[in-house]
């Protein structure tokens, strides 16, 4: 097997776990996920991503705080501005997965309750026993937030090699001052996004559902 297969080997059996088991990640195993995923480029090699893990009771305390938060409707205040829209095929595919989605636990599409119960499983981690948030400082502003998605990818992939489910959660994001004020991360930092994980549920029916990825003749623009 050569390397590319290797690597196109964990970039498909990658995906967006949304149901964990409760076992908790040992620390080495977190550890090596980082030594790995700190591989990734950075513009002028600035490595500005910084994590912060919970495990334990702080992970537990962490859901609570959000799932507060979400469920009594406080005002989402994200550093970062939400996208202004999602058009044609962006669209497309965003409404498919969602479909997906609530086709896998059963709601249907004009269950609004049974939807915004599965949206509030976001901040509840999705039972997940660890969450790194991913933060920047804010001085860099876009590109420091651009060199941490690459780390995010690099997180998941490195995580998936070994074995630990995850899922990238913007969702997180919205309410950026409270995780600050929660887990004590400095004002003069971006909160970009969650990476909730830990081993998977994979008797889960929410686990079973796999998204169709663009062909690359949809993706390159050729040039000669």
């Amino acid at each position: 097997m050569t390397q590319i297969d290797t690597l196109t080997d964990i970039l498909q059996a990658r995906y967006s776990c949304r149901a964990f088991k409760a076992d908790p990640v040992p620390d080495d195993v977190i550890t090596q996920i980082i030594r790995t995923a700190r591989h990734v480029p950075s513009w002028c090699n600035a490595q500005p991503w910084q994590v912060t893990i919970t495990k334990g009771d702080a992970t537990d305390r962490f859901r609570t705080a959000l799932m507060d938060a979400a469920s009594q409707g406080a005002v989402p205040e994200p550093d970062l501005d939400w996208p202004k829209g999602y058009s044609g095929v962006y669209g497309d595919r965003r409404r498919t997965c969602g479909f997906q989605l609530y086709d896998a636990v059963g709601i249907d599409k004009s269950d609004r309750e049974g939807r915004s119960a599965q949206m509030l499983r976001n901040y509840a981690l999705f039972d997940a026993p660890h969450v790194a948030i991913i933060t920047a400082p804010a001085e860099l502003g876009t590109y420091g937030a651009m060199d941490s998605g690459g780390f995010v990818t690099a997180f998941t992939l490195a995580a998936t090699a070994l074995g630990v489910a995850t899922i990238a959660q913007a969702a997180i994001a919205a309410y950026a001052p409270l995780v600050r004020d929660h887990l004590d991360i400095p004002d003069d930092r971006l909160v970009l996004c969650a990476i909730s994980f830990g081993y998977a549920d994979t008797d889960a029916p929410i686990n079973q559902f796999r998204t169709e990825r663009a062909d690359p003749t949809d993706i390159i623009d050729w040039k000669s």
